[in-house]
């Protein structure tokens, strides 16, 4: 936003007209008229009276301000890629720079602008310049500062990828510092760093921890895609999503009970009850070896919390109980195969 159109804006908010505000400040309506229209500018030693009458900081009036509205950055965004895509790349830097300087507090605009010079140099294959490079260095820094949690972590991972592609990792490590360690993405870029720096034990657990969460978080996806199915009574597709889930547990290395738990409440919701016995069966056959996954060369280094068979006996007793329900398990009851089972129990 140009001087005049800031002058424009904060003198209309406050329902003042061109005359009112002429009168105030000595000057003529003709004056504030051009200054609105960028046809001239107001004389420096105005600046602070103008800033004063329009209760807004001399920098405000500059346009030295905080942060763009998206459509003025989305604006400035689209003309720097114009001079990319019809002019040369110090042409655009060019066009760049001026943005900034004139803009010198937008910290998403910062961020932005060097995001797009340094994939236009990548693209391009221009060669590395220490004044590009300390443009974008410096624009990315910049970054770091905004309140933004979004722009504050894309600057990080921007530099955290520039000092990566330089080999640089123990800079490039810092820089991680600035997201969340509950971001699994933040996980996989510090293994990464493990593994290009020799911390191969750490880039392992690292990498393997992320496994683990991945198939928690995919559980649970399909889980709520087959809760979706069951209550739009589509049958086919909650079948579908079932044995995804069973297929994923395999893929993982979780072991069979995890491979075949996830069917039951389908088998009792079609109340199948060839699949509801066999499906219990292997609950409790395979409630031993719940944990065994643990052991598999997936998970290698990766430290468990120890248990003892209380935690086993536990669940088969959680088991048990749960098979036992008549609400539930009521039409089984008829059954000889699952009679049997209960007996045993």
């Amino acid at each position: 936003m140009q001087i005049g159109e800031t002058i424009r804006k904060y003198r209309k908010e406050r329902n003042m007209t061109q005359e009112e505000m002429a009168k105030r400040l000595g000057v003529t309506p003709p004056a504030v008229n051009k200054w609105e229209n960028g046809n001239s500018y107001p004389d420096i030693m105005l600046l602070a009276p103008i800033a004063r009458l329009l209760d807004i900081s001399v920098d405000t009036l500059m346009a030295f301000r905080g942060e763009l509205t998206d459509e003025e950055i989305k604006q400035i965004i689209s003309e720097a890629d114009e001079k990319f895509k019809n002019g040369t790349y110090e042409e655009a830097f060019i066009f760049i720079r001026k943005s900034m300087e004139k803009y010198p507090n937008s910290e998403r605009l910062a961020w932005q602008l060097a995001l797009m010079m340094d994939a236009h140099r990548i693209i391009r294959g221009v060669k590395e310049s220490d004044k590009y490079d300390l443009f974008i260095t410096e624009c990315y820094t910049r970054a770091l500062e905004s309140k933004n949690e979004d722009v504050r972590c894309g600057a990080a991972e921007s530099l955290y990828n520039l000092y990566l592609r330089k080999e640089q990792y123990e800079e490039a490590e810092k820089y991680l510092e600035y997201m969340s360690r509950q971001n699994p993405e933040r996980k996989r870029m510090q293994a990464l760093i493990f593994g290009k720096t020799g911390r191969v034990k750490e880039a392992y657990k690292a990498y393997e921890e992320l496994l683990l969460a991945d198939y928690q978080m995919v559980s649970m996806i399909f889980n709520s895609l087959y809760m979706l199915a069951i209550q739009a009574e589509d049958t086919e597709k909650a079948h579908y999503y079932v044995e995804k889930q069973a297929a994923l547990a395999r893929l993982f290395e979780m072991g069979e009970y995890h491979e075949v738990s996830g069917r039951l409440d389908l088998a009792v919701a079609e109340k199948d009850e060839k699949a509801t016995v066999a499906i219990a069966e292997k609950m409790l056959s395979s409630a031993e070896s719940i944990r065994d996954f643990t052991a598999s060369p997936l998970y290698g280094h990766v430290v468990f919390k120890e248990t003892d068979d209380k935690f086993t006996i536990e669940l088969k007793q959680n088991l048990i109980h749960c098979f036992k329900d008549e609400d539930t398990f009521g039409f089984m009851k008829d059954n000889a195969r699952w009679k049997k089972l209960m007996g045993d129990l």
